[in-house]
Order: structure tokens, then C-alpha cells, then sequence
């Protein structure tokens, strides 16, 4: 039972999820292994999704807001952890439509930039990942015709730190692996239910 989430409660990490409606489940109830109830030190920020048919009528979905959101809260510094969810390349991959889609991707990468240069302004670390792919492949590889299911394809994870030219990332990580590097890189130990590893690899001795 000694998830992410539990450990953050444990240690009184003050954390923040934000996410719009959509994906709201994911950095709340799925986020805390099946527990609807907020762990101690857990806030959440809820945007509004838009009110479309589709999500590819609106790529941009409610991205914009949640960056406001996220950059306001590192700008004020009260938390220790935010847990942070972009739905659109997800969303508008599983229409099949790849103009859309792009604009989708686009959106993302832009409120992504947003953060991380409020994150580096403050000296903070930011993580960047997802748990399956999707709009990667928007062509089906056997029938030419639309792609619109989740893949199994790897997927990033990119970490953005003051001391990232002091380590690299192993290739060979999983998903396990990405709470064991959040708690190290909080100076926190791992519990031993975690099987994953930090995937940090040091480059100097003052990592």
C-alpha cells in the first residue's frame, strides 16, 4: 500500500493535483491507488472541460487553464509537489484525426514551456511522462485506415532539474521506476513495497 501518494501523505508533503474534468480521476482517485478521500497534505485544482461533442473540435481542451493554474501555484511556492495531468494528446488522439491531433500536441508543448521556465525560475525539478502512448500512431500500421486505440509503444520521461548535467537516465526504465526517482530527488526514502529504481545515473559526485 505504500504508493506515491501515501508516502507524499506520510511526510506532510504539502501537494497539489491539477487537471480538467476529463482526467480528473487520474491524479486524484487512480493516483491514490483507489482512495477517493485526499491524503494528508492534498489539495486539488479542477478546470473545467470544454462542452464539445468531440475533443477534436477543441484540441486545445482546458490546457491553457491548468498551466495558469500550475504556474501560478510554483510562482507562490506552498507546495512541494505538484501532480500535473494534460489530457489532449490522449483525448483528441482517440479521434483518429491527425490535424487535430497535432494542434493538440502543440497546445501541451506550449503550456509545458510555460511551466518549465516558471519551474527553472524558482529553482524547482519537473518530471515529464505519461503511462501509455497514443497519439504517436495515428495511422494503423496494418489497415492504413485511422489509429485511435492506446499503444504500448515507450514512452518519455524527461526530467528538468537545476543539476540535470550532473546524472543521465538509464534507457532500459519503466513506470515503476518513476516514484523511486521523484523520492530520491526529494531526498526521501524509498519504501520497500517499491520495486523500481531511481533512474537517475550520476556524472559527478554531487548529484
Amino acid at each position: 500500500d505504500n504508493i506515491l501518494a501515501n508516502v507524499m501523505g506520510q511526510m506532510n508533503l504539502r501537494n497539489l493535483r491539477v487537471a480538467e474534468t476529463e482526467k480528473y480521476a487520474h491524479v486524484t482517485y487512480f493516483f491514490n491507488g483507489g482512495v477517493e478521500q485526499p491524503f494528508p497534505g492534498e489539495e486539488r485544482s479542477l478546470v473545467q472541460s470544454p462542452k464539445v461533442a468531440t475533443y477534436d473540435l477543441k484540441p486545445e481542451m482546458s490546457a491553457a487553464g491548468i498551466a495558469d493554474v500550475v504556474v501560478k501555484a510554483v510562482e507562490e511556492g506552498s507546495f512541494d509537489v505538484l501532480v500535473v495531468n494534460f489530457a489532449n494528446a490522449d483525448m483528441v488522439g482517440h479521434s483518429g484525426k491527425i490535424e487535430p491531433t497535432v494542434k493538440a500536441v502543440e497546445t501541451v508543448d506550449a503550456c509545458l514551456g510555460r511551466i518549465e521556465k516558471t519551474v527553472r525560475q524558482k529553482g524547482g525539478a519537473m518530471l515529464i511522462t505519461a503511462d501509455h502512448g497514443n497519439a504517436e500512431m495515428m495511422i494503423d500500421p496494418v489497415t492504413g485506415g485511422p489509429h485511435t486505440a492506446h499503444t504500448t509503444n515507450p514512452v518519455p520521461f524527461i526530467v528538468v532539474a537545476e543539476n540535470s548535467q550532473q546524472f543521465t537516465l538509464k534507457p532500459d526504465g519503466s513506470l515503476r521506476d518513476i516514484s523511486p526517482t521523484i523520492l530520491a530527488m526529494l531526498g526521501l526514502p524509498q519504501p520497500k513495497e517499491m520495486t523500481g529504481h531511481d533512474l537517475r545515473v550520476k556524472l559527478s559526485k554531487n548529484l
